[in-house]
C-alpha cells in the first residue's frame, strides 16, 4: 500500500480536463488541496472527495482519489453513510453556499450535530455561478441579479454562525487568494477527530468579481482582516489596532493612541460563547475573522453507533434478516 509521504502535489492531480472559469478561485482551493494531502500520511486509496451541484462541486474529478459528484445537497447523506461503513476513510465534503445551504441545508447542519468524522469545505462566492448568477443564500441584502434586477429581499446566511448554532465541532475561515492560510487551515481540520466545517471565501470573477475585495486587496486588507491565532491578542492593521471585550461587546482600540495589549481579546478557540461573538463579526464595523473560531472534542456518531451495534449483538446474538423479514407472526393468503 503506498502512503501519501512518498507521493506529491503532483500525483493528486488527475488526468481530468479543469473546467472551471479561467481566473476563477476554485482552482487556488484545488491547488492548495493537492499540496496539503500528501502531507496527511494517509494512503490514496483510503482519501474520498464527495460534492453535490454547483461549480465547486467539479472538485472530485480533478483529484487522484476516490470520489464522488453526487446528488444537488446530499453529498453529507452520502458522506455519512460511507464514513459508517468504512469509519478508516479521509472523507471530505465539497460543497458550495447554494447547494450547502439552500438544498442541502437540512443534511448540513445534521451532520454538524451528528459530528460524523470527516471535513466540510463550503465555498462561498456568494452567488449561483454554474446557473449563470442568480442570488445565493449568502448574497447581500439589495443584491441585484438576472433573478432579482430591484435587489435581494433575503437576509443573507452568515454560515459560520449557522454551523456554531449546529454544534459543529470544527469551524473556522480562509479565503482563496491567501495559500499559506488555507493550507494551513485544511492541515489543522483533517487533524480533529469530528466534523469540521470550513467556510472559504471564493471569488466568482464571472458572476460576482470582487465581493471580497476587502480581504484581498492590499490597500484594503490590513484594515478588514482579521487573523485569529491561538492563545494570542485580537490585533489587526500591522499591530496598530486591536479588539477588546466590554463584557461580551467588542470594541476596537488604537495601539497607537494608548491602549495597551494586556486589555485585549485573547483567542481561545475553546470558548464556545467568544467564538460565536466572534462569527457576528459580519458588517463593516469589525475587521472579518479568518482563521479557527472554534473547536471542541465530542464523541463522533459513527463511533456510537458501532458501539451500539456491538452492545446489541452482544446482548441478542447476530441477527438474521430472513427472521427479521418472516417476524414472529405470520398468515397465509388465499
Amino acid at each position: 500500500m503506498e502512503t501519501t509521504n512518498t507521493l506529491s502535489a503532483r500525483d493528486f492531480s488527475s488526468d481530468q480536463e479543469v473546467k472551471w472559469c479561467p481566473g476563477c478561485g476554485d482552482y487556488s482551493i484545488l491547488k492548495q488541496m493537492q499540496s496539503v494531502v500528501p502531507e496527511l500520511g494517509i494512503a490514496r486509496e483510503d482519501i474520498v472527495f464527495i460534492s453535490g451541484i454547483g461549480c465547486s462541486s467539479r472538485f472530485p474529478y480533478y483529484m487522484n482519489t476516490y470520489g464522488m459528484h453526487s446528488i444537488h445537497g446530499r453529498a453529507p447523506a452520502i458522506a455519512t453513510g460511507l464514513k459508517i461503513t468504512n469509519p478508516d476513510l479521509s472523507i471530505w465534503v465539497i460543497t458550495g453556499d447554494g447547494d450547502g445551504l439552500s438544498i442541502g441545508g437540512n443534511h448540513l447542519i445534521h451532520l454538524l450535530r451528528r459530528n460524523v468524522d470527516l471535513n466540510v469545505l463550503l465555498f462561498n462566492n456568494q452567488i449561483y455561478g454554474l446557473t449563470k448568477g442568480q442570488y445565493s443564500p449568502t448574497s447581500e441584502l439589495g443584491k441585484k441579479t438576472k433573478s432579482s434586477p430591484l435587489g435581494s429581499l433575503d437576509h443573507p446566511f452568515n454560515p459560520l454562525a449557522l454551523a456554531l448554532g449546529a454544534d459543529a465541532s470544527f469551524v473556522a475561515r480562509s479565503i482563496d487568494r491567501d495559500p499559506k492560510h488555507l493550507r494551513e487551515i485544511l492541515s489543522a481540520s483533517h487533524q480533529h477527530k469530528g466534523t469540521s466545517f470550513i467556510e472559504v471565501y471564493q471569488n466568482c470573477n464571472v458572476f460576482n468579481d470582487g465581493t471580497f475585495l476587502n480581504f484581498t486587496d492590499k490597500k484594503l486588507k490590513d484594515e478588514n482582516v482579521l487573523l485569529l491565532e491561538e492563545g494570542q491578542p485580537l490585533v489587526y492593521d500591522q499591530g496598530k489596532k486591536g479588539i477588546r471585550l466590554n463584557g461580551l461587546k467588542p470594541e476596537i482600540v488604537n495601539l497607537e493612541e494608548g491602549a495597551s495589549l494586556n486589555d485585549l481579546w485573547i483567542h481561545d478557540s475553546r470558548d464556545a460563547t467568544k467564538a460565536y461573538v466572534l462569527s457576528r463579526f459580519f458588517d463593516d464595523s469589525l475587521p472579518r475573522p479568518f482563521g479557527i473560531f472554534y473547536q471542541e472534542d465530542r464523541p463522533c456518531y459513527e463511533d456510537d453507533l458501532l458501539d451500539q451495534i456491538d452492545h446489541a449483538k452482544g446482548v441478542q446474538g447476530e441477527g438474521d434478516l430472513d427472521d427479521l423479514l418472516r417476524g414472529k407472526r405470520s398468515w397465509t393468503v388465499g
